[in-house]
């Protein structure tokens, strides 16, 4: 049986690309879950440089399938169950957001549920013109699970987000970027070359700094502003036992800026 979801390396190594390939709506199921889980997996054993998450179809998910994932659970009053589900969820997503190295996600159109709360959990999103977004688990009475909507609080603020979860509406890509959710819209035709090109640049970037980028924040997000105050200057000083600083330093003073090549050590 093929995977609803398949990583490639092309001809470049350094980034994974991960294709969500599940028609004809990329929904999610038990299956999707599965193998999510085993593609973040994958990515954690292997720390390729840099990710890109994408998707085929002509939607990125038309969300959840109900039958396949809630109905039974909701059928049974299971809450055990459910609640056991649910914290499988967040998992997943907690652990597609602390991946050590960046992360994109390309958003080409209708992208509900499931979908989004994973472009949330990368470090960056690159949006096409005709894409759309949407939490839309009030519809049958649920709320999303995979850390949506806190992550999305982060980006735009609780109201917005309380706005965008209870109206469970499809909000387009222009207004997504002007609330902070998304961080570039291009072009429909340009999307893929853009988001992977940025996916390239950050994965030939200094990945270490990277990392340490994202642990400060992930610092921030804990604890607040002394928490990631009081970490900064230790995961900060320890870049400076990598080639990556030693070899950027010396090609800075050598040869001028943004001629360093990076090799993530």
């Amino acid at each position: 049986m093929t995977s609803p979801i398949r990583v490639e390396t092309g001809t470049d190594p350094a980034l994974a690309v991960v294709t969500i390939d599940h028609p004809p709506l990329n929904l999610y199921d038990r299956e999707m879950h599965t193998a999510l889980a085993e593609v973040v997996t994958q990515l954690e054993a292997e720390r390729p440089r840099g990710a890109l998450f994408r998707a085929e179809g002509k939607v990125v998910s038309g969300g959840v399938d109900v039958r396949d994932s809630f109905l039974p659970l909701a059928q049974n009053a299971d809450v055990e169950a459910g609640t056991r589900y649910f914290a499988e969820l967040v998992e997943l997503g907690e652990r597609v957001h602390r991946l050590p190295f960046p992360t994109v996600f390309a958003a080409h159109g209708l992208t509900l549920t499931w979908a989004f709360e994973l472009a949330l959990a990368c470090d960056l999103i690159v949006a096409a013109e005709s894409a759309s977004f949407g939490l839309i688990e009030a519809t049958v009475g649920l709320t999303p699970a995979m850390g949506g909507t806190q992550r999305l609080a982060e980006r735009c603020g609780q109201g917005r987000a309380k706005y965008f979860v209870m109206t469970a509406g499809r909000f387009g890509a222009a207004e997504m970027e002007r609330w902070g959710g998304v961080d570039r819209v291009v072009p429909d035709d340009e999307l893929d070359g853009s988001a992977r090109t940025l996916a390239r640049e950050l994965a030939a970037g200094p990945t270490v700094a990277h990392a340490a980028t994202k642990e400060i924040l992930a610092s921030l997000a804990d604890g607040g502003l002394d928490t990631a105050n009081a970490r900064t200057a230790g995961i900060a000083g320890k870049l400076f036992a990598t080639e990556d600083l030693r070899g950027a330093m010396e090609s800075f003073v050598e040869r001028g800026h943004g001629r360093a090549v990076f090799h993530g050590l």
